[in-house]
């Protein structure tokens, strides 16, 4: 993969770094353009590293799809009660995710760690962590 996206979209994306270059010097500094320009060439590195690693993809869908969730209940965010109550809801959604990223069914994960969490020892929390997580018995 890596190989070919060299081969393919390697002379692309560098005739776009260079176009990018050459209209930074053409447009007012402080305008918009110039300032999503500049976001671009800073962060040329991990535009391309896709190049480089054929694992990677070369958008962020998953996760944009993963957060969709979250984006459309946006305004019921609006009655959590104050910041706290955001962020704990905020924790939940994150361990949700998590869980349905790594095939776990999250009610039975959430079920299990509350159970679990007031005697489990410290040294093996690891074990707790959604990708690492088994239903195992109490400790």
């Amino acid at each position: 993969k890596a190989e070919a996206r060299q081969q393919r979209a390697g002379p692309l994306l560098e005739s776009f770094r260079a176009w990018l270059s050459e209209t930074q010097m053409q447009v007012a500094p402080k305008s918009g353009i110039a300032k999503a320009i500049g976001y671009a060439l800073n962060r040329w590195k991990a535009l391309t590293l896709y190049l480089e690693e054929g694992q990677l993809s070369i958008d962020n869908n998953p996760v944009e799809r993963a957060l969709r969730g979250v984006a459309i209940g946006r305004k019921n965010f609006l009655f959590v009660g104050n910041d706290a109550g955001g962020e704990r809801a905020a924790s939940f959604y994150s361990v949700i995710e998590t869980c349905k990223l790594n095939g776990i069914e999250p009610f039975a994960y959430l079920c299990d760690m509350l159970e679990k969490l007031p005697t489990w020892p410290n040294k093996r929390l690891h074990e707790l962590l959604p990708w690492n997580w088994k239903k195992t018995a109490l400790p």
